[in-house]
């Protein structure tokens, strides 16, 4: 079984604000409960691509191994 995240979705006067637990930055808003899902999927893809922008250019010129990583539950 994978790890799955937890969005949080709350609803404000303006619409939903909605952010992910366990993923610090990714958060967004939305006028409704679907735009808030579908912002909060492209907040998370940005978050992710950018920290691992951030990874690769620190990591230039260094001797490194990537691979794949998965989050599992016995």
């Amino acid at each position: 079984m994978k790890e799955q995240l937890t969005a949080v979705f709350q609803k404000v006067p303006e619409g939903y604000i909605a952010f992910v637990e366990e993923l610090p930055g990714a958060n967004t808003q939305g006028d409704t409960l679907e735009e808030a899902r579908e912002n909060l999927r492209e907040a998370v893809a940005m978050v992710l691509d950018a920290n691992r922008q951030l990874a690769e250019r620190e990591l230039v010129g260094k001797s490194v191994v990537r691979e794949p990583f998965a989050l599992a539950h016995p």
